[in-house]
């Protein structure tokens, strides 16, 4: 490595732990919110915020780990030798960054599968670069643990980290694009559905041109400063960006409906219904339900709901009454 500083090399590791750190409290903030709220979402995605919580939480364990490396167990050595040195668990801190980023995806996924009603099509490009993003954070894994060193990594194996990095862009782009067409092309012109319709798009721009950009941050520094470290710092908050996406996402479920009921707008409900026997059915309205909650991935129907009240008001200036033998009517 030319020329290594403290600045980028040592303090990029050191701020990017520290930030990683605090989105990681954020993540466990979170999940706490999640079961606090939302206790009878099904177990399955139950299950899917307790993996990303702990693997986010192991992800954390391993940066310290990989700091208290670098900065204690081989203080004392050459500036150069210990800055090129791989720690073990900073190669883990890669494998578990693509696997809550292929859990996040698989979670996005899902919900394209069902707004666009069972469209293999639409979601089968998405689900075979999230799997590759996957293989190559793992084969890189595999070979930092192999070279031990960033150097020799960088001369044998750098295209599959930058490939990596590359699909993980792609895929954020293309679940953001597909998100963004199915609810423009389920929008109303006009009426309350449209507010709320806007503001689901909004919340899927947000959550996923975040991730992006971190990632294409983090490639870049590693394709054009790859003799620092400022790239390792970038791509330990990455993990803890998809996660926070993943949660605030089903949190702020609550806050959307409530924000959907204000105006007093009322209607039947649409229902997508979710695959029976490997079929979506046809579109039914019944009842009157909540288009967020009954949206919530894992429920078994998808809404749209516009519901209208109407009051009727009947007034009569006077009450006749007739009177005859015996009772009076009316």
């Amino acid at each position: 490595m030319s020329a290594p500083d403290v600045p980028t090399t040592m303090g990029a590791l050191l701020i990017g732990g520290l930030f990683a750190s605090l989105l990681s409290g954020v993540v466990t903030v979170q999940t706490l919110l999640y079961f606090r709220i939302y206790r009878c979402d099904p177990v399955k995605f139950k299950v899917l915020v307790l993996s990303v919580w702990g693997l986010d939480t192991l992800h954390t364990a391993f940066i310290w780990a990989g700091l208290w490396d670098y900065l204690i167990a081989y203080y004392g050595d050459t500036f150069d030798t210990k800055i090129n040195f791989i720690p073990w668990s900073i190669s883990m801190t890669v494998v578990i960054t693509a696997i809550v980023t292929f859990l996040v995806h698989c979670f996005f996924v899902h919900r394209i599968f069902l707004l666009s009603r069972g469209n293999w099509f639409m979601v089968s490009p998405v689900i075979i670069l999230a799997l590759l993003r996957l293989a190559a954070a793992s084969v890189t894994t595999g070979k930092m643990f192999h070279y031990k060193a960033f150097d020799v990594f960088k001369q044998h194996a750098r295209w599959i980290f930058t490939l990596g990095l590359a699909v993980s862009s792609a895929v954020d782009v293309l679940i953001t694009s597909l998100l963004f067409y199915l609810f423009q092309s389920k929008k109303p012109d006009t009426g309350h559905l449209k507010h709320v319709m806007d503001k689901l798009m909004l919340y899927a721009f947000e959550t996923g041109s975040l991730t992006c950009v971190a990632t294409i941050v983090a490639m870049i520094s590693w394709v054009t400063m790859s003799h620092n470290l400022i790239f390792l710092g970038l791509h330990f908050v990455i993990g803890k960006l998809y996660a926070n996406s993943l949660l605030v996402t089903l949190n702020t479920r609550r806050n959307i409906r409530r924000g959907s009921t204000s105006s007093g707008e009322r209607g039947p409900v649409l229902f997508l219904e979710a695959p029976r026997n490997g079929k979506l059915s046809a579109p039914t309205t019944v009842g009157q339900r909540s288009l967020i909650d009954d949206y919530a991935p894992g429920s078994k129907e998808l809404q749209i709901t516009v519901e209208v009240e109407t009051t009727t008001n009947i007034q009569y200036d006077s009450v006749p009454s007739v009177r005859g033998k015996g009772k009076s009517r009316y």
